[in-house]
């Protein structure tokens, strides 16, 4: 079992940055594939992008495509996502997973955080 916790969220202005956490209970989680999705009130939840044990990045989303950038430092056990030029439609809880398969590339993804909120003001 691997328990995920995110951190980062907040509130902040359109056009602003904010850099989201995610950090793991196991050391194991530097070799596993990660991923970040989000869920704004009332919507299905949704794929933001994904990332490799080895740096390969994934993001289907097009909205965020130009605006946000996955990245993992394994020597802290930790993946970030940099969101820049927020929107106020990218409010959100954000979630980070994970999934054992160093390459894997779906969305099903094995563990969850509790998620962190993040709301940008216009």
């Amino acid at each position: 079992q691997v328990q995920l916790v995110e951190s980062g969220g907040g509130l902040v202005q359109a056009g602003g940055s904010l850099r989201l956490s995610c950090t793991a209970s196991r050391r194991t989680f530097s070799t596993y594939a990660a991923g970040w999705f989000r869920q704004a009130p009332g919507k299905e939840r949704e794929f933001v992008a994904a990332i490799t044990w080895a740096g390969g990045r994934t993001s289907d989303l097009d909205s965020v495509k130009d605006r946000f950038t996955i990245s993992r430092d394994s020597a802290k056990n930790t993946v970030y996502l940099q969101m820049n030029s927020l929107k106020p439609e990218d409010t959100a809880v954000y979630y980070c997973a994970a999934h054992p398969n160093p390459y894997y590339s779906g969305t099903d993804f094995s563990y969850w955080g509790q998620g962190t909120q993040v709301t940008v003001s216009s």
